[in-house]
């Protein structure tokens, strides 16, 4: 099974795909102006003690307060030790989520929000879930600071190995060097990378990040509140650090600078990957030539077309996302029995690809044709929690129940790709989505690049929406002088009222045509 890592750089957006046997099955969109600020850590300040919910707001310098939950702030050792047993020894950042449900009711008895924080109370959090949909940012004191083989925990005092790393001598090893590594009362963590490395690595890590911490408290003794101690790795180097490993095959991307970073990056922690690391320097668009444009615009359709002419919907709902499984144009061969359970089987792996590829988390209904026979309702079930081992965020599967339902929650850290490149159509007042208008935007930049070798003229004019006209003329200008000195061409940027928001066209214009003052 052939693994890559394919990374497209622009001024404006940075896209990464995990890309297996050539299709797409993880996404990760980083933009300047939106970036993702999981792993942050702040200086905060507390605004508001919520005894009723055991939680409090803290103001961390962003529009919406975060949100800490008691269980994020209680720092007892015996508390600790008991939540612990509940954590899964590594996350996709090397955050650690806490199962707060679990929790023992004499415990939240005995920590309460009110006795730990109070209003005015300055506080050092980092963010473990960055803001989703019109809900702040969630943040935890425990601070965790993920590095290539290992993850510090400096505010609490655990060791632990992956899961992942099934060899009983293997793990052991692992935690007898730790335990001689780490200081003391600090947590550290082995990650799935770190099997078979050596003692002398794992100690430059340690005293790495060791020192990071320390930099951090540093620069947190005098910071104002609220302030910014220290900024999570760019999407590129996290790419790097947590998915490219001696399992994927080579890594590729078209940006010089980029590309020299992350050879720097491998110098200080896996020197031996750096042959494995390509600059792509062809004229056709390396998501195009990876043939991975098409598979993202498939990622935003509600319904998605199966190989046999059946077809599932995806649709996303405050409280939850449904997922529905119909027969479509497939009539099978067979009895229905057969026709359905053939449908649900192809139906499930289109769908645990569709989740991981969406980056769809929270809580998940997935409604499959009925079937009225158990054995091929478990059958499903098994196939469906067999395709979903492959899934590095969390996931619980229920089930089928006798409706043909699937109850299954899936961790989640970020805006899925939906929310992430769409937003509520105004044409219909909400009811559904458009592309927004930077990702339009985007899209024409991408275009006009691909495009532009078959015009001859000096001049383009661009027709759009009169929306799509404001943000290239404003606030998204760089893309116009970005192209206008790749292509060596004067670009025209034209509103038409008439268009529709995702509408745009593209033609030349010659000298003689500019001479006569258009």
């Amino acid at each position: 099974m052939s693994k890559e890592l394919i990374i497209n750089v622009t001024d404006h957006e940075t896209r990464v795909a995990f890309v297996e046997n050539g299709n797409p099955r993880e996404l990760f969109i980083e933009r300047p102006k939106e970036s993702d600020i999981a792993g942050n850590i702040y200086r905060g300040r507390t605004v508001r003690v919520l005894p009723g919910m055991q939680a409090a707001f803290v103001d961390i310098g962003l529009e919406q307060a975060a949100f800490i939950h008691v269980a994020d702030v209680v720092n007892h050792y015996r508390e600790y030790e008991y939540l612990m047993q509940l954590l899964p020894d590594e996350s996709e950042n090397g955050l650690t989520d806490l199962d707060t449900e679990k929790r023992p009711r004499n415990l939240d008895q005995e920590f309460m929000i009110e006795d730990l924080l109070h209003e005015g109370q300055e506080i050092v959090v980092q963010v473990s879930k960055a803001p989703i949909g019109n809900k702040g940012a969630r943040i935890t004191s425990r601070v965790s600071l993920p590095g290539r083989f290992l993850v510090l925990m400096p505010t609490t005092n655990h060791i632990g190995v992956s899961r992942r790393i099934e060899d009983e001598n293997e793990r052991r090893r692992l935690k007898e060097v730790l335990t001689d590594l780490r200081p003391e009362n600090y947590g550290v963590i082995a990650r799935t990378v770190s099997e078979g490395v050596n003692r002398e690595k794992l100690a430059n890590e340690t005293n790495f990040l060791v020192s990071l911490w320390l930099d951090i408290q540093k620069k947190g003794a005098n910071a104002p509140v609220p302030s910014l101690l220290h900024k999570e790795l760019n999407v590129t180097l996290r790419a790097v650090r947590d998915l490219f490993t001696h399992e994927v095959d080579k890594l590729v991307i078209d940006s010089k600078w980029a590309y020299e970073e992350i050879l720097k990056f491998l110098d200080t922690f896996m020197p031996r990957l750096k042959a494995s690391v390509e600059l792509y320097e062809d004229s056709e668009p390396i998501f195009d030539a990876y043939n991975l444009e098409s598979e993202i615009s498939r990622a935003l359709k509600k319904k998605v077309w199966l190989k046999s002419g059946g077809y599932i919907v995806i649709e996303h709902t405050e409280a939850l996302v449904a997922i529905d499984v119909n027969t479509g144009r497939y009539v099978g061969r067979q009895n229905l029995e057969e026709t359905i359970l053939k449908t649900n089987l192809e139906a499930l792996k289109e769908i645990a690809y569709q989740i991981r590829l969406r980056d769809i988390g929270g809580l998940i209904i997935i409604d499959f044709i009925d079937m009225e026979k158990k054995s091929n309702r478990e059958r499903v079930f098994n196939a469906l929690e067999e395709a979903l081992k492959k899934d590095r965020s969390k996931t619980h599967v229920l089930p089928v129940s006798e409706f043909g339902l699937i109850e299954m929650t899936r961790k989640r850290t970020r805006e899925t790709l939906n929310r992430m490149l769409c937003e509520p159509c105004f044409y219909c007042e909400g009811e559904g989505y458009l592309k927004s208008r930077r990702t339009v935007c985007y899209n024409i930049y991408r275009d006009m690049r691909r495009e532009s070798g078959e015009m001859l003229a000096p001049c383009i004019t661009l027709k759009v929406h009169p929306d799509i006209a404001e943000l290239l003329l404003g606030e998204e200008s760089s893309l116009i002088d970005s192209l206008e000195t790749a292509l060596n061409k004067k670009i025209v940027v034209r509103p038409d009222s008439h268009f529709h928001l995702e509408q745009y066209e593209m033609y030349e214009m010659h000298e003689n045509y500019l001479d006569k003052g258009h």
